[in-house]
């Protein structure tokens, strides 16, 4: 058996497990190869902790290089830009251009052929759809690293002045009507709250939770039927009680419009508009795909075929529209394998979903107002490992591995921290099955109602805190990395 050239594209969850498996299952009869923009790769789940300053960067960061070595796994630092599944005239064997943005090599382009691609290129922060949103505008985000440390010196600098005894309106949630991961945004407000009481300053604060959302407790996925305590509890009161609780004012059905200093413009579901004064604000960006322009044998492009218009990559899903009514589980992808190209395969933020979770919704204007589907964390790792096997045993065997990972069939675990700290912290602790509710198989909920429950407590601040330490030593491919689940 003659060695095969695998390569992914980014480092993300996906990417770094896809690569990471795909060495394991094959050892030296594969040549692995990661292409990523970053240098290290970013504990996403922890950046909402680097955001108020509990933890620093450097805790959610691993530079890639050394596990990479450590792993037999090579590693080259840029972005993929372009795409040839079919290869060229001359030279059949397909390949991918891409731009270093290592130091040294900065903009040079390169070609790398490959076997079986693995696009796990995340997402494109795309703060441009809502004009003065982001780092270069008025807010803040916890998207990266670099952006959750800027939002805790940002944060720290409003709570100074509340010290002083002036009044503060914090907004945090979603900066678009289509944004994904309300999840973080959940997380993240609850945080501020404590670290506001932690500081002693909450009375001097209006906490506003703006998110586009028709109803708290959605997260994207149409709302969640919990075991609370064996009694079926609707996540929109759970979160309603968090929300009252804590007393953060919830701005539901939103789609900020603009934002300009230390205020933003939205419109909601009912149509009606309205402006926020803010003194702080982290909002979070609507996602796009990172589209590889892309041509076949005869270099004709290509790249609408392979690509959505929203730029993720075209798997193996149903793509026809549908109305809410006819949206079924079958329409998720199970091997994420490209249509068009069966050695080309995406995961992650990067494959294109067939359509919403939630329920869609416009405005009487016609703007769309409602979550994206997540797609991050367990299910984007569930996806990469799944995919690495299915590769190895078509290498193996010549057949296609018959393992699938559609968020129609799996469950996630989603634990959002209320603060941190041993004795202080607590967590909203949630499961369900599946991602994507099957009312044919569960009619009354949508979801196995044995594996969907929840609750609310410092045991989930635990688990969440060791799953951090957990997960970066496992994404460092430390000794039997393996054993750690998705």
């Amino acid at each position: 058996m003659s060695v095969v050239d695998i390569v992914v594209l980014g480092a993300g969850v996906s990417g770094h497990t896809a690569a990471m498996y795909a060495k394991r299952y094959l050892g030296k009869d594969a040549n692995i190869t990661v292409i990523s923009p970053e240098e290290k790769y970013n504990w996403i789940p922890s950046n909402i902790w680097v955001g108020v300053g509990q933890m620093q960067a450097a805790d959610v960061l691993i530079p890639l290089a050394p596990v990479y070595q450590k792993n037999h796994v090579t590693f080259y630092q840029g972005r993929a830009i372009e795409l040839y599944p079919e290869g060229r005239l001359n030279n059949s064997k397909p390949f991918v251009v891409y731009e270093s943005t290592g130091t040294g090599s900065l903009g040079e382009k390169k070609e790398i052929h490959y076997d079986f691609l693995i696009n796990a290129t995340g997402p494109k922060l795309n703060f441009a759809a809502t004009p003065g949103l982001g780092p270069d505008g008025f807010s803040v985000s916890v998207c990266t690293a670099s952006h959750a440390t800027e939002a805790a010196h940002q944060l720290e600098l409003v709570i100074q002045e509340m010290k002083q005894g002036k009044n503060k309106t914090l907004v945090v949630g979603t900066g678009h009507g289509t944004c994904t991961c309300e999840g973080a945004a959940f997380e993240y407000v609850f945080n501020v709250d404590t670290e506001l009481r932690r500081q002693g300053v909450r009375d001097k604060a209006e906490l506003i939770y703006m998110t586009n959302e028709a109803e708290l407790g959605d997260f994207g996925v149409d709302g969640i039927q919990l075991d609370v305590g064996g009694f079926i509890t609707p996540s929109k009161i759970m979160a309603d009680s968090l929300f009252f609780e804590k007393n953060i004012k919830p701005i539901l059905g939103a789609h900020p419009e603009r934002l300009e200093k230390n205020k933003v413009f939205y419109t909601d579901l009912s149509g009606k508009k309205g402006e926020v004064d803010f003194d702080f604000a982290m909002l979070l960006p609507p996602f796009k795909g990172h589209r590889l322009k892309s041509f076949n044998l005869q270099s004709e492009d290509i790249t609408d075929k392979l690509f959505s218009p929203a730029d993720f990559m075209r798997v193996d899903a149903d793509y026809t529209a549908k109305e809410y009514a006819d949206w079924k589980p079958e329409d998720w992808p199970r091997h994420y394998q490209s249509p068009y190209y069966k050695n080309v395969f995406a995961v992650g933020i990067a494959f294109a979903p067939p359509h919403q979770i939630s329920r869609p919704r416009k405005n009487p204007e016609g703007v769309l107002i409602t979550p994206a589907p997540p797609r991050t964390g367990m299910p984007s790792a569930i996806m990469g490992r799944v995919v690495a096997e299915n590769i190895a045993q078509q290498v193996k065997t010549g057949t296609l591995g018959i393992k699938t990972a559609s968020m129609g069939d799996m469950g996630a675990a989603c634990i959002a921290s209320i603060g941190t700290g041993f004795t202080r912290g607590a967590a909203v602790s949630i499961t369900m099955c599946p991602i994507v509710p099957d009312y044919q198989k569960y009619p009354d909920t949508g979801r196995d109602t044995k594996l969907t429950f929840g609750e609310v407590g410092r045991s989930g601040h635990w688990i969440k805190k060791m799953l951090h330490y957990l997960f970066i030593y496992k994404a460092k491919g430390s000794p039997f990395w393996w054993v750690i689940p998705e």
